[in-house]
């Protein structure tokens, strides 16, 4: 085995062709320069030998390659906005150095077929969803997701690398067949594919990779491969399924794993190809509210299969995850409210400048937020707030176009009969700030794990997909786990029959005990997860996710590690250097 000074030295010279790759602005090798894209955006962190922010698809090839011929392990990295931790180093028990190779500088999204009936995007490595909602609003389009992920600035390559779901029912998954990405193969070469279904030459990977970020390409050069699917197409046909015994959606649904999708992190994707969607003419929101989840099941139902098209959400929210996101929530919806989503991503970034410099001596960003959130006044609507004072569940329920006044018109019936419920339809304000309220759901558990730290051991975020027939979805989880939580939260995707729950819990209980009883329940009832946010390293990847995994990246190159798999070389159960640990430059 090399000694150490060996090590560093050659650790050095990497470092030195790195910045002659991408330039010495864009490598950073520095701890306090590195923390925010080694530090997860709930969980995760772990040391790294540098951070690289390629400029271009030929540095980001060049790059990767470097890495793959010296042995370093890949972490591929957009805005870092993932919530299980899949996008950072997971400790420092790797058997190799990590180098995370930050794409967000290689943002371009070229609009293609924008002469026919269905227009799509080539999406850059680094381009953000909220970019591509702004793109796309010049010819009356939609992404995938238009709420929630977007508002943060995440990428469309990492939404399709994780199944990543969404709110709006029609679309189901992010999803693609049309990639083009670096992989290391079965006998360790470094190869480069291009399934974008783009004609880009037979010249060398940089110059197809330059022709295609330059969209050096003509109309005929764009095919339509037979077969091949840019968007999840079947899942309308799949979610109104009310009586099927499986989920509608979840990360290790053997059919929607194909190369880049799903792959999490295990290939290097340079673009991808994605359908975008037509823009409804108009909208309503409805917001019901009930004390009897029976309700909600029959309002599901109909939704689902008695209209000839689909509503375009059904956002579920408890009465306690609307008090927490009021709570603990109330700058986020504030900011979003004012300004608007386009901000968002800066102010994330500042909140992390503020943590790592000032903050070191004074108090925390989310202190000061809080601070600043407590002194806001009301911001709801006084008819959502009275529903959130009247019921217990709360249904946001958005149709569109020709579904509006047929929907309205059942859900008056319904509710002249119902003694436990009622709705109203939104005013454009009130459709605003209600969902508004159910993006701030997201981040209120975080915020109020750190105002409440002294009297909890943990967080809990699950994210379950349960059978598609399960109506007893909102039964409490077992008394013998409730006790031990302080915090019991439940908002999703209803439509999709998607939840996300969230527990604190009590100070001195086994964080890790406690969520493996609470899987082992979900499990019990049929459920699958995760459901949309992947495994990361909280969640032991399912043998489907597994089998994907080890085929695109049989060295265990990229991303070892997640769905809490082996961290080693391929994918070996102890580290190839023999000692359990990886040598670092000096800092």
């Amino acid at each position: 085995m090399a000694d150490l000074e060996s090590l560093q030295q050659q650790y050095k010279k990497l470092i030195a062709t790195f910045t002659q790759i991408v330039g010495e602005k864009y490598v950073l090798t520095d701890p306090a320069a590195t923390q925010r894209y080694r530090k997860g955006f709930f969980f995760g962190n772990g040391d790294a030998l540098a951070v690289v922010r390629p400029g271009s698809l030929v540095e980001y090839y060049k790059v990767v390659k470097t890495c793959v011929e010296n042995d370093i392990i890949v972490l591929n990295q957009a805005q870092n906005t993932g919530v299980t931790g899949g996008s950072t180093p997971w400790g420092n028990d790797y058997d190799r150095p990590i180098v995370i190779i930050n794409t967000l500088r290689i943002d371009g999204i070229q609009l293609i077929k924008t002469d026919t009936d269905e227009p799509q995007a080539v999406c850059l490595a680094g381009s953000t969803l909220y970019d591509l909602e702004q793109k796309l609003q010049d010819i009356n389009r939609e992404p995938h997701s238009v709420i929630g992920s977007s508002c943060i600035g995440a990428s469309v390559v990492g939404g399709v690398c994780n199944n990543s779901g969404g709110t709006l029912v029609q679309r189901g998954p992010a999803y693609t067949e049309l990639a083009c990405y670096a992989r290391v193969n079965e006998q360790g070469e470094f190869e480069f594919v291009n399934n974008l279904g783009i004609d880009l030459g037979n010249g060398t990977p940089e110059q197809q990779l330059a022709k295609l970020e330059a969209s050096a390409y003509s109309k005929d050069d764009i095919k339509d491969p037979e077969g091949k699917l840019a968007s999840s197409r079947d899942y309308k046909e799949k979610v109104v399924q009310v009586d099927a015994d499986t989920p509608s959606r979840f990360n290790a649904d053997p059919s929607r794993l194909k190369e880049a999708s799903g792959s999490a992190g295990h290939l290097a994707v340079f673009a991808v190809r994605v359908d975008t969607f037509a823009k409804p003419k108009r909208t309503q929101l409805f917001f019901i509210g009930t004390n009897d989840p029976k309700d909600l099941n029959e309002i599901r139902r109909a939704a689902l299969t008695a209209f000839p098209t689909l509503p375009m959400q059904g956002e579920y929210m408890s009465r306690s995850s609307f008090d927490d996101a009021v709570k603990y929530g109330k700058d986020i919806f504030f900011v979003l409210d004012r300004f608007g989503t386009k901000k968002l991503p800066k102010l994330y970034a500042l909140k992390d400048l503020y943590d790592r410099t000032v903050g070191k001596y004074l108090p925390s960003s989310d202190t000061l937020m809080q601070f600043f959130a407590d002194c806001l006044p009301n911001l709801l609507p006084p008819r959502i707030t009275d529903f959130r004072d009247r019921f217990e569940h709360m249904l946001i329920l958005t149709a569109a176009d020709d579904l509006i006044n047929p929907l309205n018109a059942w859900l008056e019936e319904y509710f002249k009969e119902s003694k436990t419920g009622a709705y109203f339809s939104a005013t454009p304000k009130e459709a605003k700030k209600a969902l508004l309220l159910r993006f701030s759901v997201g981040g209120s558990l975080a915020r109020s794990m750190h105002v409440l730290k002294n009297e909890t051991a943990g967080m809990i975020a699950l994210d379950v997909a349960l059978r598609r027939n399960d109506d007893n979805w909102a039964d409490p989880i077992p008394a013998h786990i409730a006790e031990k939580c302080t915090h019991i939260n439940s908002c999703g995707h209803f439509l999709c029959h998607v939840f996300h729950l969230d527990y604190l819990v009590k100070k001195g209980e086994d964080v890790e005990k406690i969520k493996q009883e609470l899987l082992d329940y979900f499990a019990s009832r049929g459920a699958e997860y995760p459901a949309e946010h992947n495994v990361g390293h909280l969640y032991h990847a399912k043998p489907a996710l597994e089998k994907h995994y080890r085929e695109l990246d049989p060295t265990n190159q990229f991303n070892p590690g997640v769905g809490k798999l082996s961290k080693y070389k391929n994918w070996a159960d102890t580290p190839s250097c023999g000692c359990g640990c990886h040598a670092t430059t000096d800092k």
